[in-house]
């Protein structure tokens, strides 16, 4: 792959660096302003992957990017791929909520599929599936009454 030269005007210059000092940035958009920066300096990949703490793919698609797309598209990241969240804040914590109460007459403990079904019956939930109970829970480390941490038992 043939690196792409990046040449910034001084207005881009200025207006990076003046970003870079008053602006609230996060971690991954304030590297790619540095790449760039960089970058016009004439500094190779390695170095400034180095300097940036970012990888060396990650240098090259941000030269790329702004070779091909400009300025702006070059600082900004790419939407992600996936769906969105199927649950808010306040049905997740509902869902905890009953897992973490006392389980039905004639269940000993919550199981997954059990709070699948309770969560759309007691219309918290339009609908859910067992996994995504699963997975929350597991996100929040509930045990649902298991009597102690770990894999094994003594």
């Amino acid at each position: 792959m043939r690196k792409v030269a990046i040449r910034l005007t001084d207005a881009q210059r200025r207006d990076l660096n003046q970003r870079l000092e008053h602006d609230a940035l996060n971690g991954r958009q304030r590297r790619r302003f540095q790449i760039l920066l960089l970058a016009d300096q004439g500094q190779k990949d390695e170095q400034i992957a180095v300097a940036t703490g970012a990888s060396r793919a990650t240098v090259e698609r941000v030269r790329k990017r702004f070779a091909n797309e400009g300025l702006e598209v070059a600082l900004v990241e790419k939407p992600r791929s996936g769906a969105p969240a199927k649950l808010d804040g306040k049905q997740e914590a509902m869902i905890i909520a009953l897992a973490c109460s006392d389980a039905p007459e004639g269940h000993a403990k919550w199981s997954a599929r059990l709070l699948a079904s309770r969560v759309v019956e007691m219309e918290i939930v339009e609908s859910t599936s067992e996994s995504s109970v699963r997975r929350l829970l597991k996100k929040m480390r509930s045990n649902r009454g298991r009597s102690g941490p770990g894999a094994s038992r003594k």
